[in-house]
This record gives structure tokens, C-alpha cells and sequence, in this order.
């Protein structure tokens, strides 16, 4: 009979502990550990996991010594998720995708399962049956009607036992295994809860093991907590190869897939989908949703160029400024950081001479995304004036640059993607940093480049 232990964990980093502790000596937490019951049993031998285990010990080896053959990236039809993964799904990889309830998670990986007919893809059900998935398939008009001759497609398994789950992987051998959700996963080995955090990280370790000594690329769906961080120890994240954020507002229909973590690619891509009746739909051409079509002039409107990892998007920005009706000023932005507003507020009024102590100052990215770009501090400057003096900025400019403190026009990286998007997109006049112009031939391109150095230029340029 096997020892029953108490022991308690950090369920902000996964940080074990004998007895109960106010503070987590590790992350520095208070009031995050939790008790659970841990059973270590011996494994019995028709388990996947000991199988492998019985195997000689590795020895240390030189570098030079190791032959490495590279394996060829798994291509899937979704264009985004290529992008975002860095050019396809690594063999070998654990990926694991976090979003809110609704957001559209299982019927993304659902949708790549289903249409890559020529790969064995094991969906590994924890929270739906069988008939409900098939259901969901129909929905998405994804699956023919007619039988399936051969042996490669999509199989569906609705179990929670990972000891029963590598039993079915054993006898299958599948090309790919998708996981919804690692949170209702739990490992005979492990006695508390399924969800706990001793059960997410025993199973996402099984899953890791797997993956590694197979090459079998993983898909780990996984919740997320009211803060928006995914659910169980910090230390999950750090496990996996790929953490993938899937965002936006579920009673929209835009969605943005966005890569937090990855071991084979940049950490800063995003893909966007539209979610409809029939699935997920990619957008191609994000510009067109984040600049919004209007009739005829409005302040506080600017349109800037910037970069997400190696794509360039155009984004609108709104503003709105007014008399402040109460004591103190509202500072207010959605999809920016108010920091770095309140910054840019503060050179204004230095450095611009604007008087916006006493005003409302409303911000808005449109289209619902988040960026971080600093090459649309010159856009936001220019909306906020646009609004505050009630003048509308030509349709046909667009602006990619820094503002620094002294209130000087700062060079961002990448120039020639930015002012190719931005002629490609029909735009006449793009305002940049003449120190961005370095080594690069205005001639090339048909629009029209403004360089500037201080903000006074940007402003007398617009608006005379």
C-alpha cells in the first residue's frame, strides 16, 4: 500500500511545501497555497510511461558529437497559425492555447484537425462527448457526410485518464494529439483532483515526455483565470514550447491569436481570424478591419503604421478630448498603455504648449487590438491635438514614429515594410523621422515622405 502525503502548493508558481505558508518563498505571494493529497503508486507495466522509462540512462555528450537531422515543420492549411507558430507546428513540440471561455479555442484546433485529412490527429475530448464534437463539426462545415476510407483523419477520444489516453495513442500511433482541456486531465498517479495543481503539472509533463521521445507535435488547450493568466502554476508555461494567448471580445467577431512564448519562432506574431457561423475565418489583410470606413471629416482621427513581429498593420487611432466636467480630469485608453499616455500629455503641454490639465482625454486603438509599438507615439500625439483643436487630419496621411521627452521625433526600425504597407493601402503622405531615412531612396516609393524632427513640424505640416 502506497504512503498517502499531504503537501501543500503555490498555486501562483507551483512551489511545494511541507506544511502551510502565509507568504511563497519563491514568487513572493501571499495567501496562495493550497493542501492536496499526493499517492505516488508504483506504475504498472502496461503503462505508456514505463515503458520508455526502462530505458538506459542518457550520458553526456559533446555537441559536436550529436547528429542532428531537421525535420520538417507540419504545414497546416490556416495561414495564421503558421505564422504565429514561426512558419508551422514543430515535431516534438508542446503548444498550449489560453483564451477565455467562448473565445473560440476548440473550434480552431477542431478545425485544423478536421482539415488536414492526410495526418492520424487524435482530439482528446475532456469536457464534450463524442456526438457533441461531431455536432460542432457539422457546424463548421468541415466533415463530409460519407465515410472515410483508410486510415488517416481525425479520431475522437472523450476520456480524462492519461493512463487510458496513452493506451489509445500506443495503439493508434497519430501524427498529432490535441488536448481540451489539460484542466480536466488527472494521472492515476497523482491522488488529488483533476485541476489541481499537482494534476497539471503531472499530465503535462506525461503529455512533454510523450512528445519528446515520439516527435509527436502536442496541443494543450488550457483555461484561464479572472486575471486572464492561465490556469494552474506559472511553472506550466515555462514547461511547454509555444504559449499562444487567443483574444478578443466574444460578443465581437474579431479575434487575435497572439504568441506569448516561442522556442522556434518570435514571440511577437499575431494572427487574426473572424469568427462566424460556420468557424473561424483568417483575415488576410488586418488593415482593412483596424481602419474603420467613415463619411466625411472627423477630428481626432489619425492612422499609424506599426509592426507586429514581421507584419505591418495600419491602426486607427481615436481620441476625444474635452472640458473636463469634474474636479479631476478622466485619463482614459483602450489598448494602450496609460502610462505612456499620461507621458505623451505631459510633452504636449511642455513642449507643445496645449493646455490639456483641464481635459478629458478619451483613447481608443481601433479594432479591439493591443499594441505596444512605439511608432504610433506620433499618431497618438497628432489625435489628441486633432481633437483638442477640433481639425480633422487628412484621410490620405499616415504617421510612424517616436516622440521622446524633449518632444523630438524619434527613428523607429523597419521604415521600408512600414511605408510599403502604407502605400499599398492607398495612402498619399506618411510623416516620419528624417533620421529613419538613412541609406533609404525616397525615389523608390510613390508616396509622399514627410521627414520631421520636432513635433512643431508635424503640427504646422497638418494643420498649418
Amino acid at each position: 500500500m502506497a504512503k498517502i502525503k499531504t503537501t501543500y502548493f503555490c498555486q501562483s508558481c507551483g512551489y511545494q511545501s511541507a506544511k502551510w505558508l502565509g507568504k511563497c518563498p519563491s514568487c513572493n505571494q501571499w495567501n496562495t497555497f493550497v493542501e492536496e493529497l499526493v499517492q505516488k503508486e508504483e506504475p504498472q507495466k502496461s503503462d505508456w510511461r514505463t515503458s520508455t522509462s526502462k530505458q538506459v540512462a542518457p550520458k553526456p555528450v559533446e555537441i559536436s558529437e550529436i547528429d542532428y537531422q531537421e525535420r520538417k515543420r507540419l504545414t497546416t492549411v490556416d495561414g495564421e497559425l503558421n505564422r504565429v507558430l514561426g512558419g508551422g507546428i514543430v515535431p516534438g513540440s508542446v503548444v498550449l492555447i489560453g483564451g477565455e471561455p467562448g473565445i473560440g479555442k476548440s473550434t480552431l484546433l477542431l478545425q485544423i484537425a478536421v482539415s488536414m485529412p492526410l495526418l492520424k490527429i487524435l482530439y482528446v475530448a475532456g469536457e464534450e462527448s463524442e456526438q457533441q464534437i461531431k455536432m460542432r463539426a457539422e457546424r463548421l462545415n468541415s466533415v463530409s457526410k460519407e465515410p472515410k476510407t483508410g486510415e488517416s483523419g481525425c479520431y475522437i477520444l472523450a476520456e480524462t485518464s492519461t493512463q487510458n489516453i496513452f493506451k489509445q495513442i500506443e495503439i493508434l500511433e497519430p501524427d498529432m494529439v490535441i488536448v481540451d482541456s489539460i484542466q480536466t486531465m488527472a494521472s492515476a498517479f497523482i491522488e488529488s483532483s483533476a485541476g489541481s495543481v499537482s494534476q497539471v503539472k503531472e499530465c503535462t509533463a506525461e503529455f512533454i515526455k510523450y512528445a519528446k521521445e515520439t516527435g509527436t507535435p502536442v496541443f494543450l488547450v488550457g483555461h484561464i483565470t479572472k486575471d486572464g493568466a492561465i490556469a494552474g502554476p506559472k511553472v506550466l508555461e515555462h514547461m511547454v514550447d509555444t504559449v499562444l494567448q487567443f483574444e478578443g471580445d466574444r460578443h465581437l467577431s474579431y479575434r487575435i491569436l497572439r504568441a506569448v512564448k516561442n522556442r522556434f519562432g518570435s514571440a511577437s506574431e499575431l494572427g487574426i481570424y473572424e469568427m462566424s457561423g460556420s468557424g473561424l475565418r483568417e483575415v488576410s489583410n488586418p488593415s482593412e478591419i483596424l481602419i474603420s470606413q467613415r463619411e466625411g471629416d472627423l477630428s481626432g482621427v489619425a492612422i499609424a503604421s506599426m509592426l507586429e513581429g514581421n507584419r505591418p498593420l495600419m491602426v486607427e487611432i481615436q481620441s476625444l478630448v474635452s472640458v473636463a466636467t469634474y474636479g479631476t480630469p478622466q485619463r482614459s485608453c483602450t489598448g494602450f498603455d496609460a502610462k505612456r499616455l499620461n507621458m505623451l500629455l505631459a510633452v504636449l503641454e511642455k513642449r507643445g504648449g496645449f493646455r490639456l490639465g483641464q481635459q478629458d482625454v478619451f483613447l481608443n486603438i481601433a479594432g479591439g487590438i493591443r499594441v505596444e509599438d512605439p511608432a504610433i507615439d506620433l499618431a497618438v500625439a497628432v489625435s489628441i491635438i486633432s481633437s483638442y483643436e477640433d481639425m480633422a487630419i487628412p484621410h490620405s496621411v499616415c504617421f510612424a514614429a517616436e516622440v521622446g521627452l524633449g518632444g523630438e521625433i524619434r527613428a523607429v526600425s523597419r521604415v521600408e515594410q512600414r511605408i510599403s504597407e502604407a502605400e499599398k493601402l492607398g495612402f498619399k503622405e506618411i510623416y516620419l523621422s528624417k533620421f529613419s531615412m538613412k541609406g533609404i531612396e525616397k525615389k523608390n516609393f510613390k508616396i509622399k515622405v514627410n521627414e520631421v524632427s520636432k513635433l512643431d513640424e508635424v503640427f504646422s505640416g497638418i494643420f498649418g
